[in-house]
Protein backbone atom coordinates (compact mmCIF):
# COMPACT_ATOMS: atom_id res chain seq x y z
CA UNK A 1 0.00 0.00 0.00
CA UNK A 2 2.64 2.16 0.89
CA UNK A 3 4.32 1.40 -2.51
CA UNK A 4 1.26 2.17 -4.34
CA UNK A 5 1.05 5.58 -2.82
CA UNK A 6 4.69 6.27 -3.60
CA UNK A 7 4.31 5.81 -6.88
CA UNK A 8 1.62 8.17 -7.38
CA UNK A 9 2.31 10.93 -5.26
CA UNK A 10 6.37 11.69 -5.65
CA UNK A 11 6.44 13.89 -2.10
CA UNK A 12 5.25 11.30 -0.31
CA UNK A 13 7.58 10.16 3.06
CA UNK A 14 8.19 6.70 4.58
CA UNK A 15 7.45 7.09 7.93
CA UNK A 16 10.44 7.16 9.94
CA UNK A 17 11.62 4.11 11.41
CA UNK A 18 11.61 3.68 15.85
CA UNK A 19 14.42 1.08 14.97
CA UNK A 20 16.64 4.40 13.57
CA UNK A 21 15.94 6.87 16.46
CA UNK A 22 17.18 7.43 19.78
CA UNK A 23 14.17 6.75 22.37
CA UNK A 24 12.48 10.10 23.64
CA UNK A 25 13.95 11.24 27.12
CA UNK A 26 12.19 10.09 30.02
CA UNK A 27 9.65 13.02 31.88
CA UNK A 28 11.26 14.79 34.49
CA UNK A 29 10.55 13.20 38.31
CA UNK A 30 7.64 15.27 40.01
CA UNK A 31 9.13 17.84 42.27
CA UNK A 32 9.47 16.45 45.69
CA UNK A 33 7.01 17.76 48.64
CA UNK A 34 8.96 16.94 51.19
CA UNK A 35 12.63 18.55 52.25
CA UNK A 36 15.57 16.49 54.42
CA UNK A 37 14.77 18.01 57.73
CA UNK A 38 18.59 16.63 59.00
CA UNK A 39 21.03 18.68 60.24
CA UNK A 40 23.11 21.80 58.42
CA UNK A 41 26.54 21.49 59.67
CA UNK A 42 29.07 24.46 58.98
CA UNK A 43 32.65 24.23 58.58
CA UNK A 44 34.61 24.15 61.99
CA UNK A 45 37.46 27.33 62.04
CA UNK A 46 40.48 25.89 61.81
CA UNK A 47 42.98 26.46 64.55
CA UNK A 48 45.87 28.93 64.53
CA UNK A 49 49.32 27.61 64.84
CA UNK A 50 50.58 28.16 68.17
CA UNK A 51 54.11 29.25 68.49
CA UNK A 52 56.55 28.24 71.56
CA UNK A 53 59.94 29.99 71.90
CA UNK A 54 62.31 28.85 74.96
CA UNK A 55 65.49 30.76 75.89
CA UNK A 56 68.09 30.41 78.52
CA UNK A 57 70.92 32.32 79.16
CA UNK A 58 73.49 30.42 82.24
CA UNK A 59 74.74 33.70 83.02
CA UNK A 60 71.80 34.59 84.59
CA UNK A 61 70.01 31.52 85.22
CA UNK A 62 66.79 32.50 83.88
CA UNK A 63 64.73 31.09 81.37
CA UNK A 64 62.08 33.58 79.12
CA UNK A 65 59.46 32.05 77.46
CA UNK A 66 57.23 32.93 75.33
CA UNK A 67 53.96 32.01 73.64
CA UNK A 68 52.14 33.17 70.19
CA UNK A 69 49.12 32.85 67.50
CA UNK A 70 48.25 34.73 64.96
CA UNK A 71 44.37 35.74 64.70
CA UNK A 72 42.22 37.21 61.32
CA UNK A 73 44.29 36.09 58.44
CA UNK A 74 47.46 37.25 60.44
CA UNK A 75 46.11 40.66 60.70
CA UNK A 76 46.48 40.30 64.87
CA UNK A 77 49.10 38.42 67.15
CA UNK A 78 48.76 37.58 70.49
CA UNK A 79 51.72 36.77 72.92
CA UNK A 80 52.22 35.98 76.32
CA UNK A 81 55.69 36.00 78.06
CA UNK A 82 57.08 35.26 81.20
CA UNK A 83 60.37 33.90 82.86
CA UNK A 84 61.63 31.91 85.80
CA UNK A 85 64.12 31.06 87.76
CA UNK A 86 65.70 27.36 88.02
CA UNK A 87 63.85 27.22 90.84
CA UNK A 88 60.79 27.48 89.32
CA UNK A 89 59.32 31.03 90.26
CA UNK A 90 57.72 32.77 87.18
CA UNK A 91 58.44 36.82 87.19
CA UNK A 92 57.42 39.37 84.70
CA UNK A 93 54.15 37.77 83.11
CA UNK A 94 52.98 39.97 80.02
CA UNK A 95 50.00 39.42 77.82
CA UNK A 96 50.62 41.51 74.44
CA UNK A 97 47.93 42.12 71.74
CA UNK A 98 49.87 43.61 68.51
CA UNK A 99 48.15 44.57 65.16
CA UNK A 100 49.10 46.77 62.26
CA UNK A 101 47.78 50.23 63.93
CA UNK A 102 47.01 48.81 67.37
CA UNK A 103 49.42 47.00 69.84
CA UNK A 104 48.69 46.55 73.61
CA UNK A 105 50.98 45.33 76.22
CA UNK A 106 49.59 44.38 79.72
CA UNK A 107 51.91 43.99 82.75
CA UNK A 108 50.14 41.16 84.90
CA UNK A 109 52.14 41.96 88.27
CA UNK A 110 52.10 45.52 87.77
CA UNK A 111 48.48 45.95 86.96
CA UNK A 112 49.44 48.31 84.22
CA UNK A 113 48.98 48.78 80.24
CA UNK A 114 51.00 50.57 77.40
CA UNK A 115 49.09 50.93 74.33
CA UNK A 116 50.82 52.07 70.98
CA UNK A 117 48.66 53.28 67.87
CA UNK A 118 49.67 54.15 64.42
CA UNK A 119 47.04 55.44 61.30
CA UNK A 120 47.87 57.29 58.12
CA UNK A 121 45.26 60.07 57.32
CA UNK A 122 46.13 61.01 53.16
CA UNK A 123 49.00 59.98 51.42
CA UNK A 124 51.72 62.24 53.44
CA UNK A 125 50.34 62.58 57.29
CA UNK A 126 51.50 59.73 59.63
CA UNK A 127 49.93 59.74 63.26
CA UNK A 128 51.03 57.94 66.26
CA UNK A 129 50.61 57.95 70.03
CA UNK A 130 52.06 55.60 72.77
CA UNK A 131 50.31 56.08 76.50
CA UNK A 132 51.55 54.64 79.76
CA UNK A 133 47.85 53.71 81.71
CA UNK A 134 49.35 53.62 85.22
CA UNK A 135 51.28 56.66 84.90
CA UNK A 136 48.81 58.97 83.09
CA UNK A 137 51.80 60.08 80.80
CA UNK A 138 52.25 59.51 76.70
CA UNK A 139 53.61 60.64 73.36
CA UNK A 140 52.12 62.07 70.41
CA UNK A 141 53.45 62.19 67.08
CA UNK A 142 52.56 63.62 64.45
CA UNK A 143 55.16 62.98 60.65
CA UNK A 144 53.81 64.77 57.56
CA UNK A 145 56.07 64.67 54.42
CA UNK A 146 56.75 67.98 52.50
CA UNK A 147 58.02 66.65 49.17
CA UNK A 148 59.79 63.87 47.62
CA UNK A 149 62.55 62.27 47.90
CA UNK A 150 63.00 62.68 51.75
CA UNK A 151 61.79 66.25 52.71
CA UNK A 152 59.69 65.56 56.42
CA UNK A 153 58.52 67.59 59.24
CA UNK A 154 57.56 65.53 62.31
CA UNK A 155 56.17 67.26 65.56
CA UNK A 156 56.69 65.26 68.81
CA UNK A 157 55.07 66.40 72.55
CA UNK A 158 54.39 64.48 75.75
CA UNK A 159 50.66 63.79 76.96
CA UNK A 160 50.35 66.08 78.82
CA UNK A 161 51.83 68.43 77.52
CA UNK A 162 54.68 70.19 79.64
CA UNK A 163 56.51 73.06 76.97
CA UNK A 164 56.70 73.39 72.86
CA UNK A 165 57.14 70.31 71.13
CA UNK A 166 60.27 68.91 69.89
CA UNK A 167 60.08 69.61 65.89
CA UNK A 168 62.03 67.69 63.38
CA UNK A 169 63.29 68.57 60.01
CA UNK A 170 64.38 65.75 58.03
CA UNK A 171 66.27 66.51 54.56
CA UNK A 172 67.72 63.99 52.33
CA UNK A 173 71.32 64.54 53.71
CA UNK A 174 70.69 64.83 57.27
CA UNK A 175 67.97 66.59 59.97
CA UNK A 176 68.02 69.01 62.36
CA UNK A 177 65.86 68.96 65.68
CA UNK A 178 64.99 71.41 67.95
CA UNK A 179 63.40 70.58 71.12
CA UNK A 180 63.22 72.84 74.65
CA UNK A 181 64.89 71.63 77.70
CA UNK A 182 64.90 72.33 81.62
CA UNK A 183 68.09 73.27 83.11
CA UNK A 184 68.79 74.22 86.77
CA UNK A 185 69.84 78.09 86.28
CA UNK A 186 67.51 78.48 83.67
CA UNK A 187 63.75 77.21 83.59
CA UNK A 188 63.71 77.02 79.34
CA UNK A 189 66.41 76.15 76.98
CA UNK A 190 66.02 75.88 73.54
CA UNK A 191 68.19 72.80 72.14
CA UNK A 192 69.48 72.67 68.94
CA UNK A 193 70.50 69.03 67.51
CA UNK A 194 71.42 67.32 63.74
CA UNK A 195 73.16 65.20 62.01
CA UNK A 196 74.61 65.91 58.35
CA UNK A 197 75.79 63.06 55.65
CA UNK A 198 77.68 63.62 52.71
CA UNK A 199 80.14 61.52 50.43
CA UNK A 200 83.78 62.76 50.80
CA UNK A 201 87.06 60.79 49.12
CA UNK A 202 84.89 57.43 47.96
CA UNK A 203 83.33 57.68 51.49
CA UNK A 204 80.84 59.27 53.91
CA UNK A 205 81.72 62.07 56.05
CA UNK A 206 79.20 62.38 58.72
CA UNK A 207 79.14 65.99 61.34
CA UNK A 208 76.54 65.21 64.37
CA UNK A 209 75.81 68.01 66.69
CA UNK A 210 74.13 67.03 70.26
CA UNK A 211 74.18 68.59 73.69
CA UNK A 212 77.12 70.88 72.63
CA UNK A 213 79.32 68.41 71.48
CA UNK A 214 80.73 67.98 68.17
CA UNK A 215 81.53 64.42 66.09
CA UNK A 216 83.03 64.16 63.22
CA UNK A 217 83.10 60.60 61.47
CA UNK A 218 84.37 59.09 58.16
CA UNK A 219 83.77 55.56 56.86
CA UNK A 220 85.58 54.57 53.56
CA UNK A 221 84.36 50.79 52.90
CA UNK A 222 85.11 48.70 49.73
CA UNK A 223 85.14 44.83 49.36
CA UNK A 224 87.97 44.18 51.03
CA UNK A 225 88.67 46.47 53.70
CA UNK A 226 86.93 49.53 56.19
CA UNK A 227 88.73 52.28 57.55
CA UNK A 228 86.49 54.59 59.70
CA UNK A 229 87.94 57.01 61.70
CA UNK A 230 86.35 59.69 64.03
CA UNK A 231 87.38 62.83 66.46
CA UNK A 232 84.89 64.74 68.88
CA UNK A 233 84.82 68.27 69.37
CA UNK A 234 86.03 70.15 72.25
CA UNK A 235 86.78 67.23 74.35
CA UNK A 236 89.60 66.28 70.95
CA UNK A 237 88.94 62.56 71.19
CA UNK A 238 90.16 60.57 67.98
CA UNK A 239 89.53 56.88 67.27
CA UNK A 240 89.73 54.85 64.48
CA UNK A 241 88.41 51.33 63.41
CA UNK A 242 90.26 49.38 61.13
CA UNK A 243 88.19 46.10 59.13
CA UNK A 244 89.91 43.83 56.98
CA UNK A 245 88.24 40.86 54.73
CA UNK A 246 90.62 38.17 54.75
CA UNK A 247 88.82 35.72 52.55
CA UNK A 248 85.55 34.75 51.88
CA UNK A 249 85.33 33.38 55.29
CA UNK A 250 87.72 35.33 57.69
CA UNK A 251 87.68 39.01 59.08
CA UNK A 252 89.76 41.11 61.27
CA UNK A 253 88.55 43.67 62.84
CA UNK A 254 90.50 46.64 64.82
CA UNK A 255 90.09 49.61 67.43
CA UNK A 256 92.12 52.29 68.80
CA UNK A 257 91.30 55.27 71.38
CA UNK A 258 94.21 57.68 71.40
CA UNK A 259 93.10 59.44 74.28
CA UNK A 260 93.05 56.50 76.47
CA UNK A 261 94.99 54.09 74.75
CA UNK A 262 92.67 51.37 74.57
CA UNK A 263 92.28 49.12 72.37
CA UNK A 264 90.26 46.11 71.18
CA UNK A 265 90.70 43.29 68.04
CA UNK A 266 88.05 40.58 67.27
CA UNK A 267 88.78 38.06 64.79
CA UNK A 268 85.56 36.22 62.93
CA UNK A 269 85.19 33.01 60.79
CA UNK A 270 81.62 31.64 59.39
CA UNK A 271 81.21 28.27 58.00
CA UNK A 272 78.72 28.44 55.90
CA UNK A 273 75.55 30.33 57.24
CA UNK A 274 74.73 28.98 60.20
CA UNK A 275 78.01 28.31 62.50
CA UNK A 276 80.43 31.32 63.12
CA UNK A 277 83.75 31.49 65.35
CA UNK A 278 84.94 35.09 66.75
CA UNK A 279 87.52 35.54 69.27
CA UNK A 280 89.22 38.69 70.68
CA UNK A 281 90.51 40.79 73.06
CA UNK A 282 89.61 44.50 75.48
CA UNK A 283 92.69 46.05 76.92
CA UNK A 284 90.21 48.47 78.45
CA UNK A 285 88.57 45.78 81.02
CA UNK A 286 91.75 43.52 80.26
CA UNK A 287 89.41 40.54 78.75
CA UNK A 288 89.51 37.64 75.90
CA UNK A 289 87.27 35.77 74.85
CA UNK A 290 85.82 33.40 72.43
CA UNK A 291 82.16 32.42 71.48
CA UNK A 292 81.22 30.13 68.85
CA UNK A 293 77.46 30.67 67.38
CA UNK A 294 75.12 27.74 65.82
CA UNK A 295 72.42 29.52 63.57
CA UNK A 296 72.56 32.87 62.29
CA UNK A 297 73.79 35.68 65.20
CA UNK A 298 71.38 38.27 64.08
CA UNK A 299 69.05 35.85 62.72
CA UNK A 300 65.79 34.17 64.46
CA UNK A 301 65.51 30.74 65.31
CA UNK A 302 63.26 29.75 62.65
CA UNK A 303 65.75 30.08 59.96
CA UNK A 304 68.59 27.80 62.31
CA UNK A 305 68.82 24.12 62.60
CA UNK A 306 66.42 22.30 63.86
CA UNK A 307 64.78 26.23 64.59
CA UNK A 308 67.55 26.48 67.91
CA UNK A 309 70.29 29.07 68.40
CA UNK A 310 73.13 28.33 70.76
CA UNK A 311 75.98 30.37 72.19
CA UNK A 312 78.77 29.24 73.88
CA UNK A 313 81.01 32.23 75.12
CA UNK A 314 84.66 31.72 76.53
CA UNK A 315 85.69 34.43 78.96
CA UNK A 316 89.70 34.85 80.53
CA UNK A 317 90.45 38.02 82.36
CA UNK A 318 94.33 38.65 82.23
CA UNK A 319 94.78 39.37 85.72
CA UNK A 320 93.35 35.84 86.92
CA UNK A 321 93.09 33.23 84.81
CA UNK A 322 91.48 30.76 87.12
CA UNK A 323 88.65 32.91 87.37
CA UNK A 324 87.49 32.03 83.58
CA UNK A 325 84.22 31.73 82.73
CA UNK A 326 82.26 29.60 80.41
CA UNK A 327 78.83 30.58 79.48
CA UNK A 328 75.85 29.23 77.22
CA UNK A 329 72.74 30.59 75.40
CA UNK A 330 69.76 28.33 74.06
CA UNK A 331 67.14 29.38 72.32
CA UNK A 332 64.34 26.84 70.73
CA UNK A 333 61.52 27.39 68.98
CA UNK A 334 58.33 24.67 68.34
CA UNK A 335 55.61 25.13 66.16
CA UNK A 336 52.20 23.81 67.33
Amino acid sequence: MEMELASRNPNFMFPPNSQFLDPPPPPPPPPSSSTPNGPIFFPFPKRPALRVTSEFDSESAVFFHKLSCKFFDSLAKFKFSFQNSSKGDVSEPQLSFVSKHLSIHYDIEEQNALIKSSFDVGPKLHLSAVHDVKAQQGEATMVAKLADPGYALELSTPVPSVGLPKATFRFPVGEVSLQEKEEEEVKRLLSVSGIVKGQCLNGICTAQYKDEEMKLRYAYKDEEMSFIPSLSLPSNALSFAFKRRIGPSNKLSYLYNFDSNYWSAVYKRTYGKDFKFKTGYDSEVRLGWASLWVGDEGGKAKTAPLKMKVQFMLQVPQDDIKSSVLMFRVKKRWDI
